[in-house]
């Protein structure tokens, strides 16, 4: 059977026993930030075993892709390692239990899979006694077959947790240790666990008792390369026919020896990563520096140094893509629909990272070589490695562990938390959040946001995180009041400003912002008078501000989805800022928006505009929202109800932020830049409304002026502008020839002042050349015309000397050598060069000292040919 026969084999063997198949999940886990990725089968099926959520079926069974990291030095070095497998399980919640679990995985191994039943051994927890009578009475196993082990019991602190029982196959003494003592639990190769079956039945309370379950549940795990490579009778799970044609494509890459035990692990390790890089991009995942895009960018560039090491210089990762196509394809269609852009991105991180491995390997190799007795390297140095070239430090440590030396790995954790702190300290500024007092004696249930409130009362004042009763003219406070229209800050909005007056003073709103809790505060200044504890106070939010900002914001989530339309699926907000003047997003993407495309996703959103659609803004439980494709920051966290904010079926997100009512509110839509600030992320900056028309006005009175210059009517610019640039290049062409002739006309003189240096024909000659290329083809020319010997000339331009020297083949044979002329001459006028014996050139930072110069260069001839 192939492995995709095994999967399907599976997935359809539970379908029979009435199970729900459901899709694999993404690699990012939903909803669950104590993960970083998928690892395991049962992870994203956790809210079901809690409860949190109903399940769709009570008996589930999945394939679902996995990453792990933990082991990835071994990854390549054994046989069963990888980054990237899959995880065939079969899953109850609250439905069946033991005995279905045992006898469904034997019923699937020995009959639809056709295992020999004297090869299958199983462990199970000493005191699992209802898995011992299954195993033995009705399974049939004998108690040599079944082994206890104390290890054989999953928990992961309090929860739920319970027994497991193991299923291993006997792979034969030959792949043994040879030891008499050789069985199940040996550390050798010889007892190959295939399914893992864990019988979730007791709750772990903080008390450190084992309460039983009222609903007991089922998860197992059986690896999909494990069962190919037992099918398949293969040494690993790299022949199987689910890694080996990749490993097939590297050997024909490298034209390599997959026997040579070197070049094997490299070819394991690129065929294993190359699946782990395919599969993270067509989930969503991006190269970065932080998070699951650096476990991604650490993947990658692991994969680029092995082929290195393979002797692969050329961009190759990328190519590979389509065999792991071709193989996992079928049951993840998801990663054909993002083939292109699973290329675009391993060719773009491999580019930056093979633009600098060479580099940092060779500062790698003079750190390794002066690493000195103690064989370890100096923390910050593998920092820098890190910070200047994008090393890894896993990479680092990988390297050098090769060569028998270790890194210091508290050095390097200080010179990055220092490196972090000096990031924390450059972004500290005005903006930091003002410390408010102790909260907790309000009762919030009594104060409310209405953006409509025109009047409110003072309920606590603060400075400096201190409750006070009074502030006075030119104090800094914060300020809470029960009836508050100001919008706090979120979201990459800023906050609202506006007015206090109360009957003492008022206060000038420079900021709005939310405590933990959703309780808004305001940074406020007293501007005259007083404000009191418990004052009456006319509010006044600066309505016009608060406009501009939702005109940008409303546009964010056009933008947004615009994008998505015309870039693809894969775009997500990376960060955005929203300001009453313009707004600024972040998106995933791994090349820079071409013109036609920002004019596209322009006239998008323009359209929506132009629409009149109004902006509709509804709460509503979460699922509802994610039910309805609500889109959800990527970070954020959310409670049970959500705010969603949609513009017709052409964008839908959840967001807290301000809002037009329409969309013809925002006026126009502008994007002013489109850059890049890191690998597979973008930056747009666009303007709205009133900044659009000033920016429209601007552009036309800039077009105008320029017209006015060309002597030339506003839409003839373009046209005017094309002769105008075509009468300059002939001009330029012009000038270039002018000053040739010029050179050349010199020539006469300088073949006159040729010199007999010790039987050598020396031009020694300042001539008139105003670029390198100029002097490098003069020199030519008048090599031609001698026939032989030395010609070194020197030629003032911008406020440099630029020198050139020729020798002759037949003399360097002589012991004439330009470089060294050449490097005399230079010398002499404030600089240095150097060169091959026939041809060399050089430069000063002296033009007064060219004749000099030239006098050292015939004086460095003397003596090469004396």
């Amino acid at each position: 059977m192939t492995g995709n026969e095994i999967r399907k084999a599976y997935l359809d063997f539970f379908k029979s026993k009435e199970h729900l198949i459901l899709h694999s999940f993404p690699l990012i886990p939903q909803d669950d930030p104590s993960l970083l990725l998928i690892g395991a089968g049962m992870a994203p099926l956790k809210p079901y075993f809690t409860g949190k959520l109903v399940p769709p079926s009570y008996r589930v069974t999945t394939s679902q892709k996995c990453i792990r990291t933990g082991d990835i030095d071994n990854v390549g070095r054994t046989a069963r390692h990888h980054t990237f497998f899959e995880m065939l399980g079969n899953f109850s919640f609250g439905n069946y239990f033991k005995k279905e679990a045992i006898s469904w995985a034997w019923e699937f191994l020995t009959e639809v899979l056709e295992l020999d039943k004297d090869k299958l051994y199983v462990t199970i927890y000493p005191n699992d006694d209802e898995a011992y009578d299954y195993w033995h009475n009705m399974i049939g196993l004998s108690d040599e077959r079944i082994f206890k082990f104390e290890d054989n019991f999953w928990e992961i602190g309090e929860g739920p947790c319970g027994p497991d029982s193991e299923i291993f196959y006997d792979l034969g003494p030959e792949r043994g240790c040879g030891q008499p003592t050789c069985t199940v639990g040996c550390d050798c190769d010889r007892y190959l666990e295939i399914w893992n079956l864990v019988f979730t039945q007791f709750d772990h309370t903080k008390d450190g008792e084992y309460v039983p379950l009222a609903k007991k549940n089922i998860d197992t795990g059986a690896g999909l390369e494990r069962l190919a490579s037992v099918i398949q009778q293969k040494e690993s799970n790299f022949e199987t026919d689910l890694i080996f044609p990749i490993i097939e494509d590297v050997i024909a890459l490298c034209h390599g020896d997959y026997n040579d035990p070197h070049q094997k692990v490299a070819m394991k390790v690129i065929a294993d990563h190359i699946r782990a890089i395919t599969v993270m991009i067509s989930d969503g995942i991006l190269p970065s520096n932080e998070g699951r895009g650096y476990v991604l960018r650490r993947i990658l560039r692991r994969a680029v140094r092995f082929g290195r090491l393979l002797g692969i210089k050329e961009l190759f990762l990328s190519g590979l893509v389509d065999t792991v196509i071709g193989i996992l394809g079928e049951e993840y269609p998801e990663l054909k629909e993002h083939e292109e852009l699973i290329k675009k991105v391993i060719d773009t991180e491999e580019t930056q990272f093979s633009a600098t491995l060479a580099q940092g390997t060779e500062l790698l190799d003079q750190l390794m070589a002066a690493a000195g007795p103690a064989k370890e390297l100096d923390g910050k140095d593998v920092f820098k490695l890190y910070d200047t070239y994008g090393f890894p430090v896993e990479l680092t440590e990988e390297i050098a562990s090769e060569n028998g030396i270790t890194i210091d790995h508290a050095g390097f954790d200080a010179a990055m938390k220092e490196q972090q702190e000096r990031a924390r300290a450059a972004r500290e500024d005005v903006s930091a959040k003002v410390a408010t007092p102790d909260t907790t004696r309000l009762d919030q249930s009594k104060l409310v946001n209405d953006p409509t409130a025109i009047e409110a009362t003072v309920v606590m004042l603060g400075k400096e995180g201190v409750e006070v009763a009074r502030a006075c003219d030119g104090e800094e406070v914060t300020v809470i009041i029960d009836n508050n229209p100001f919008h706090p800050e979120g979201g990459g909005q800023l906050g609202d400003t506006g007015m206090l007056e109360g009957k003492e003073g008022k206060a000038v709103v420079t900021d709005a912002r939310a405590l933990p809790n959703g309780l808004v505060y305001l940074v406020a200044t007293v501007q005259e008078g007083a404000l009191c504890l418990g004052d009456m106070v006319d509010v006044k939010v600066d309505k016009d501000r608060n406009l501009a900002m939702a005109r940008n914001h409303t546009a964010t989530h056009l933008l947004q989805a615009a994008l998505r339309k015309v870039l693809g699926n894969h775009v997500n907000q990376a960060g955005s800022l929203v300001t009453p003047d313009r707004l600024r997003f972040d998106f995933t993407h791994f090349s820079p928006v071409t013109a036609d495309e920002l004019a596209e996703v322009e006239a998008l959103v323009n359209e929506e505009i132009l629409a009149n659609v109004r902006v509709d803004i509804e709460e509503m439980p979460i699922t509802k929202a994610k039910e309805k494709g609500a889109m959800a920051l990527f970070g954020e966290k959310y409670g049970d109800v959500v705010r969603v904010v949609s513009v017709d079926d052409f964008s839908c997100e959840l967001c807290g932020g301000s809002h037009v009512p329409s969309t013809a509110v925002i006026g126009t839509f502008r994007i002013l830049s489109e850059s890049g600030t890191g690998t597979g992320v973008r930056r747009i900056e666009a303007v709205t409304g009133a900044a659009a028309l000033q920016k429209a006005q601007h552009d036309a009175a800039e077009l105008r002026l320029v017209a006015d210059m060309l002597k030339a009517k506003v839409d003839a610019v373009p046209d005017k502008v094309t002769q105008v640039l075509a009468q300059l290049k002939a001009a330029e062409k012009e000038l270039q020839q002018l000053k040739k002739e010029a050179a050349m006309s010199d020539m006469d003189d300088m073949l006159a002042a040729k010199e007999d240096v010790n039987g050598v024909s020396v031009v020694a000659a300042e001539a008139q050349a105003d670029s390198m290329d100029s002097l490098r083809e003069l020199a030519d020319t008048i090599m031609d015309k001698v026939g032989s010997g030395v010609v070194l000339l020197g030629a003032v331009h911008d406020g440099k000397v630029n020198f050139v020297c020729k020798v002759a083949k037949a003399d360097t044979k002589k012991g004439l050598h330009a470089g060294k002329i050449i490097k005399a001459a230079a010398q002499a006028a404030g600089g240095n060069g150097g060169g091959r014996p026939d041809m060399a050139q050089a430069g000063g930072k002296a033009p007064e000292k060219l004749a000099e110069a030239l006098k050292a260069g015939k004086a460095a001839v003397s003596e090469l040919i004396g």
